[in-house]
């Protein structure tokens, strides 16, 4: 049985899947489910972040064996942990028996425009530089979030401002994993690994251009959600889960590892 590795973004930590963990373990049928922070986030958060995603796949790699869960493993990603599941794949394709990549956007598929639309900016700009933790939370939930309800997203906001306070991300390491996720390049040629793709079509964060064309690139499936933003897991969890239980039967039980 393979242990399944979720992989989130930017200034993100484990808690904020909220409970996509638990429906995709119970569409499984799977216990051994690990969600493991970048350094600098979460419970890492006293830890320098890496300034480039080999270094972010070399930590996970070690936490997650550290933790007792050896290869294979299906990853499920978001985002610049997206980016770090590509590399983990092109590097270590031996490892892995799955890849879903959600929201990403990689270099060399898609312009600097469309990886983080020019629009936010301004506001993303004054909010790293000035914003208070609700403040910045709540920008936040704005742009990668667009299917909740207002009760949803009272509840959804607070559990992020506690997480802030708990675990704050300190500016250097915000800005050291941007540098991570301008400077990640992939492979012009696809990782020897299943993948499946899945994008919001209203994601304001990332143009969902990006994900279609590392699946054209790369001959791999992608599914598109028409309403959901770039947070996918959060504004439809059970639709992300249905993706990826019906793209599991379509690719090999098994992967040999060496």
């Amino acid at each position: 049985m393979s242990t399944w590795v979720l992989l989130r973004g930017l200034m993100r930590e484990a808690r904020h899947w909220g409970d996509f963990p638990q429906q995709l373990g119970q569409a499984l049928g799977s216990k051994q489910l690990v969600t493991p922070n970048f350094a600098g986030n979460g419970q890492l958060s006293h830890l320098l972040s890496a300034s480039n995603v080999p270094q972010m796949v070399q930590q996970i790699r070690r936490d997650v064996l550290a933790a007792g869960y050896p290869p294979p493993y299906h990853i499920v990603a978001l985002s610049l942990g997206a980016m770090a599941a590509t590399a983990w794949a092109q590097t270590f394709p031996q490892e892995l028996a799955g890849t879903v990549l959600i929201n990403t956007s990689l270099r060399p598929f898609s312009r600097f425009y469309q990886r983080l639309r020019p629009a936010n900016y301004p506001r993303l700009l004054a909010t790293l530089l000035r914003a208070k933790p609700l403040q910045f939370e709540n920008t936040i939930l704005d742009l990668s979030s667009n299917m909740l309800s207002r009760e949803q997203r009272a509840q959804v906001l607070n559990d992020w401002r506690h997480f802030a306070q708990q675990n704050p991300v300190s500016k250097r390491n915000i800005l050291r994993q941007l540098t991570a996720a301008m400077r990640f390049r992939a492979a012009s040629h696809a990782p020897q690994v299943p993948l499946l793709l899945l994008a919001g079509e209203t994601d304001r964060l990332v143009n969902v251009q990006c994900s279609k064309s590392v699946a054209q690139a790369w001959h791999c499936p992608i599914a598109t959600h028409p309403q959901a933003g770039h947070d996918l897991p959060l504004d439809d969890a059970a639709w992300v889960v249905q993706q990826i239980v019906q793209w599991l039967a379509t690719i090999p039980a098994h992967r040999a590892i060496p």
